[in-house]
């Protein structure tokens, strides 16, 4: 199964290096690009591609609010990946706030951006290993909200708990190991659980624990 891709970026040269290591890959066709955040918008809804990769600082329309409107659209399926060369902490939490599946920085490794569209295409989410405790951890210096949200007593005491550990940032492979359970087992209590709160990926979960004051910053 091919992987289309739809690229967004104002600068044509950051477009055709995406391009030319994308395309490298049997399993990835770039489908169509765009140089601002409206014209992603208009593509994205013409190709229906599986990913995007929204760059952040564009003209008319920036990525972020592009990708709000991509992921609000109703008849897309369309996941988004933000690239930025900035490492700030308002663009990565703004950027999963607005509903992207990942965030990589520009600089990061061809094989990582790869493997991200990979990762997101497949119905993951992902942030780069540098940032995901970090970012969570910073953004809520503030008092944590201590609202308990009706629909968190939808969730079985293992989905709670796996959500509280989930926003920790730890992977499948860490949960499986601190519940002692197997992998497959997690997979099947993060799908039940996003389903039963109405998330649409890993990513979603982190930030609602968050507002929801599951899990308070720093613990």
């Amino acid at each position: 199964m091919t992987i289309a891709v739809v690229l967004a970026d104002d600068h044509a040269m950051v477009r055709a290096g995406f391009r030319l290591v994308l395309d490298t890959e049997d399993d990835i066709d770039v489908v169509g690009e765009a140089s601002d955040g409206e014209q992603a918008i208009i593509v994205t809804r013409a190709l229906r591609p599986d990913v995007v990769l929204m760059d952040v600082q564009m003209p008319r329309t920036d990525g972020l609010a592009a990708t709000a409107r991509i992921v609000a659209d109703a008849g897309l399926e369309s996941r988004v990946i933000i690239l930025t060369t900035f490492e700030r902490d308002d663009y990565v939490f703004e950027a999963l706030r607005a509903g992207a599946s990942g965030f990589l920085l520009k600089n990061a490794p061809p094989e990582e951006l790869v493997h991200a569209v990979r990762i997101v295409a497949a119905g993951e989410a992902l942030l780069a290993p540098s940032i995901t405790r970090r970012v969570i951890a910073d953004y809520y210096r503030r008092p944590a909200p201590s609202v308990a949200d009706s629909c968190l007593q939808r969730l079985t005491e293992r989905e709670t708990e796996v959500l509280r550990l989930l926003a920790t940032g730890m992977s499948n492979g860490e949960l499986a190991a601190q519940l002692y359970v197997g992998e497959g087992t997690i997979k099947t209590h993060v799908s039940s659980m996003l389903t039963k709160l109405g998330l649409r990926d890993r990513v979603q979960a982190v930030v609602y624990a968050y507002e929801t004051g599951l899990v308070q910053p720093g613990r």
